[in-house]
């Protein structure tokens, strides 16, 4: 036992301080209680197993899904237009509707499926997300006490109050505990919530230095399409039945030589369909071959594109018309596939003084030059003739994959900024159907309980939905939409609960409760018993610490003779309402990273909200369910 609360208080500690990485911590946390032979190593690795835990993985998958397609940008717009401009506004709506989520969907997958909109919104907004992702979290576990089917811990004190009556420990008359009976006390939690968290969230979550400061060398890939002007002299070309292009490689029409237009990209039809509209995007490579519907987006002057279309009876597509596999009515740069980049020549480069032509950038590396920035001019026209200077910078355009190996020629440029970061935020917009669907759906199975389906089933047939629709760009982007520190951090942190009631912790604060507020006033039991609850929980999960404490606080009632329900409902809003630790709860975990939150985040705004939470209960539970 005193192994188990000494390696419990360091690990403590070395939260608080913040020195050491929080996943680091919690894994030799985890190797204390193995070598200290406190757990066996089934045990110890029971939490990298857990159906939460796996849930949160997939999850992660599902929100990835949710942001690349643009659908979160999408809510997030809908929400913003609710709020305006006002912030207070928009704090309010995202407590609201994510409380009114959390009623129905497990905080997990509510946090989880919100995460991707807030950030979404709070950038719109012009406003830190690191307000209102803390907020999300405990707005989600707030929500939970609105319905039976919130949150576990709901469920666990229904089940102790019918095994009581079933065996005749509590007289028929209690009330039974049925779905809507935890909406009163949800409500006045979730306005407690509001009141409390609206100050508190201003004066200490402001956005860190780093956030302020973050891509301020970086240009965006809109700012980079608006500094060069590529959208002013932009066209769009449709290959009809009747163009004589049909069949030809851009090569054998040698369109930039002829009439000195670009071909920026084409896009191809992939099997469109009547729900989900599906962008080809490829690179006018030389050897592409043009056929029948294709689209063709050049920049060049107007005279000169007039001229070609004429030439090959090709049809310019005018702003109101919409194209065959486009994402819009308009003429603009979209870069799910293809990329664009600035590279700046070295002062050693080979490529000095020699013709854009001759250096072979489509040939050797895959990718076209735009413009040319020099000093305070750009040139666009004419840029094979060109000789690169030193200092010159180019915006180069092609895939992704090909921007990325532009990096391999560190001797002769440096690729400015951080274009795959860029691609990144590209939103593949016309997959956001899709990703609804998967959503809708997977919120469906996790609520109805007459669909045989486990919510972590549902969760992870969600994330590979999302992989195998495209809606995550790939497998190894799905990988990376997990944050493995704060999986590493809640699965090593689990086995914590087994350590404490193993080593007679647990039994032993259950006895000192009954042994010294038993026969005091049912205020003091009630108080004993909800702040035991509170200090449990911030250190094992709600729901072990439900289990552990229902049936204490049943007896606590039933020994000073009066209602359990009081009692019970202490016990399932102590065990939700921890929101002094990121591990506590997985939406305190979830919005860890994302927000960049300190343990002393937590504390600092998570604590005054738990203790204001506790003693205000204290005297509503009595009023709601009398003694």
């Amino acid at each position: 036992m005193i192994a188990t609360i000494i390696i419990l208080l360091v690990s403590a500690v070395l939260f608080v301080s913040g020195k050491v990485r929080s996943d680091l911590v919690a894994i030799c946390a985890l190797l204390a209680l193995l070598l200290s032979q406190i757990l066996t190593p089934s045990e110890a690795l029971a939490g990298f197993s857990n159906n939460t835990v796996i849930m949160m993985v997939g999850l992660f998958i599902v929100g990835g899904g949710i942001f690349q397609t643009g659908l979160a940008k999408m809510i997030g717009g809908q929400v913003i237009k609710l709020a305006g401009t006002s912030q207070t506004r928009l704090f309010l709506l995202v407590m609201l509707v994510t409380a009114m989520i959390g009623g129905f969907v497990s905080n997990t997958g509510t946090v989880a499926l919100m995460l991707p909109i807030v950030v979404s919104m709070a950038t719109h907004a012009g406003t830190s997300s690191r307000r209102l992702l803390m907020p999300l979290a405990f707005a989600s576990s707030l929500g939970g006490m609105m319905t039976l089917i919130g949150t576990p811990p709901n469920l666990i004190i229904k089940d102790t109050l019918d095994v009581a009556k079933s065996l005749g420990k509590v007289s028929e008359s209690v009330p039974d505990i049925s779905f809507f009976t935890f909406l009163p006390v949800g409500i006045i939690t979730l306005v407690i919530g509001i009141v409390v968290l609206m100050p508190l969230t201003k004066i200490f979550l402001t956005p860190k230095n780093s956030e302020k400061q973050k891509n301020q060398s970086s240009k965006s890939l809109g700012e980079l399409v608006n500094e060069y002007g590529l959208a002013d002299n932009l066209f769009r070309v449709h290959v009809v039945e009747t163009a004589t292009v049909i069949g030809k490689t851009i090569v054998e029409l040698d369109i930039y030589r002829q009439y000195g237009i670009n071909v920026m990209e084409l896009r191809r039809s992939a099997g469109q369909n009547k729900f989900v509209r599906t962008v080809n995007q490829q690179l006018a490579s030389p050897m592409l071959m043009l056929q029948k519907d294709d689209v063709l987006y050049l920049s060049g002057d107007p005279e000169s594109v007039k001229k070609m279309v004429d030439d090959y009876n090709l049809k310019l597509l005018d702003i109101h018309t919409d194209e065959i596999e486009g994402s819009s009515s308009n003429a603009s740069l979209d870069f799910y596939d293809i990329g664009i980049a600035e590279i700046l020549i070295m002062p050693s480069s080979s490529m000095i003084n020699r013709k854009i032509m001759d250096v072979g950038f489509r040939s050797k590396f895959n990718v076209n030059v735009l413009g040319i920035r020099r000093k305070n001019n750009y040139l666009l026209h004419d840029l094979g003739n060109e000789k690169i200077h030193d200092s010159d910078v180019l915006l180069v355009q092609g895939a992704w994959k090909d921007i990325a190996r532009l990096r391999n020629e560190s001797t002769n440029w440096v690729v400015l900024g951080e274009p795959l970061q860029e691609a990144a935020k590209v939103t593949l917009d016309y997959k956001a159907p899709v990703a609804a669907l998967i959503m809708v759906a997977m919120i469906v199975m996790m609520v109805v309980d007459s669909i045989p389906i486990a919510p972590v089933t549902a969760v992870l047939l969600a994330a590979i939905l999302m992989v195998i629709t495209g809606c995550v760009r790939s497998v190894e982007a799905a990988y990376k939409t997990i944050n493995w520190q704060t999986i590493v951090l809640f699965a090593a942190m689990l086995p914590m609960s087994t350590a404490l009631e193993k080593t007679g912790v647990s039994e032993s604060i259950a006895g000192f409760i009954i042994n010294n507020f038993g026969a005091s006033s049912p205020y003091v039991a009630l108080a004993a018993v909800y702040f035991a609850t509170s200090v449990m929980t911030i250190f094992i999960s709600n729901t072990v610490t439900a289990v552990l404490m229902a049936p204490i606080a049943l007896q606590c009632a039933i020994g000073i003779g009066v209602s359990p329900l009081p009692f019970l409902f202490a016990v399932t809003i102590a065990a939700s309402m921890c929101f002094a630790s990121p591990f506590s709860t997985p939406p305190n975990a979830l919005v860890m990273p994302a927000g960049q939150y300190s343990f002393m985040d937590y504390i600092k705004v998570g604590l005054p909200l738990q203790l204001i939470m506790g003693i205000v209960m204290i005297f509503v539970l009595p009023l709601i369910f009398s003694f």
